[in-house]
Order: structure tokens, then sequence, then C-alpha cells
């Protein structure tokens, strides 16, 4: 059987109070699957259940998966699950040419796009069945880089390189990332700041597809990956076109 009905499942969500995330759990909520959403920000995560319909199939736990404590504390607390998927990203101050950028912004990005995922494998592969999977979120930065954006280029590189090497040493348990391109969520505040609605017009009209991403195109991406058995090890770009022009 080449894919896995996700409905019955147990799905953690790390960053599942916004964006991509929280597109991703109400996919799964509507589909029967158990839910679990993860995130720093308490006043977030309330706000997601409350958005999400207040379903006794939710569940919402803070945790900030840069601290290895809270992430072991995290899985004793969810017991067995069936996938686990890694949305968060911390680039605030990060967007910077390298004359203005901070070493404690760049860091943020590093803990919450590789060390958080690091130690979301490390904790979570033990909690997962032989049949489940592990999907993280890259992005485009990685092969269309631009000035201000080495630090997120070079992390999601670096994430997509641990994606490859954990699909191997957790083998059978799956691991896979999804690349956005440019999607329509709050993170764009860090990036453009005022400027968000007319860099995302300009991109649209580049991309052969002739919009931007929506957080359910990356939703769509991910739940695919949480279902077909025969994918692992594997970046899915979700993103227009973009590599392409």
């Amino acid at each position: 059987m080449a894919h896995r009905k996700v409905g019955s499942s147990k799905v953690l969500i790390v960053g599942g109070g916004s964006g991509m995330g929280l597109a991703l759990a109400k996919r799964c909520l509507d589909i029967g699957s158990n839910v679990v959403i993860v995130g720093r920000n308490e006043d977030k995560l309330r706000r997601a259940i409350h958005e999400l319909g207040e379903p006794a199939s939710l569940a919402a736990i803070a945790t900030d998966i840069a601290q290895e404590g809270q992430v072991a504390d995290l899985f004793k607390r969810t017991g067995q699950l069936d996938h686990i998927v890694s949305t968060a990203a911390d680039i605030e101050g990060a967007y910077e040419l390298l004359p203005a950028l901070k070493l404690e912004a760049a860091q943020r990005v590093v803990e919450s796009k590789f060390y958080g995922p690091l130690l979301l494998a490390k904790y979570g592969a033990p909690m997962l069945s032989p049949a489940g999977s592990i999907t993280f979120v890259s992005g485009i930065a990685a092969y269309r880089p631009a000035a201000r954006g080495s630090v997120v280029a070079a992390v999601n590189a670096a994430l997509e390189g641990l994606v490859r090497a954990l699909a191997i040493e957790l083998a059978p348990i799956r691991v896979n990332a999804v690349s956005p391109g440019w999607v329509n969520t709050s993170i764009w505040s860090f990036v453009a700041g005022d400027r968000k609605d007319d860099m995302l017009s300009a991109m649209a009209a580049r991309l052969p597809v002739g919009r931007v991403g929506e957080p359910e195109d990356i939703a769509d991406a991910i739940s695919f990956l949480m279902g077909n058995t025969f994918t692992t090890g594997t970046t899915l770009h979700v993103e227009g076109g973009h590599r392409l022009v």
C-alpha cells in the first residue's frame, strides 16, 4: 500500500498556532486526526484553539523547542504519535545586511529551524510508530538567496541536509522537508515590514503560477508527505516555479 490513511492518526504540529501550521492543524482535524499544536506563546495557542472550534481531538502544549529539557518533557506529555511536523521559524531581526546583523538574531534562526528540529527528532522518534513520519519546513532561500537573507538561506540548506541524514538513521520512520516559496503569512512582517503587500504582488507577477502561496498550499504538501509511505529523505518544493525564474 503506497499511501497510509492519515485521518486516524495522532499528529504533533510545532508552529500550529498560526500560518502554515494552523492550516495543517485544520486539515488534519477535518479528516479525523487527533492533533497537538505546540508553540512558545500560550496566548497564540489559545487563539488557535478557539479558531479551530475547540474540538475534543485538539490539544495545545506551550514549549520552546530550542530548550532540550522542554522538548523532552513535551514528548512525555504527548505519548505515542504517528506524525511530527515543525513549521516553526524565528527570523525576527535576521533579515539584515551583514553590517547590521546581530549574532543573537542569527542564533534564534538556528535554534528554531535547526536545533529545534534536531531535538524534536531526538526525543520524538522513540514515540513514533515504525510507519510514522517527521516533516520539517525549509524554504526557497536555500535555492534563491538574496541580500539580507544569508542566515535563513544557510539554515534552510542545513535543515535539508539533516533531513537526508535522519531518513537513514531513523529508518523505517520517514523524514522529509517541504520547501515553500513566498507564502502569505505573518512572517513577512519581519521580512518586509510595511512593504509586505507590494513585495508579494511583485513576486506574484514573476511566478509562472501567477500568485504567491497560501498556508493551505503548504499544508497540502505536508499532508502528502505524511501519507505517502514511499517518500523519505526528500525535499518537496512548493514554490510556484520560483526556482525557474
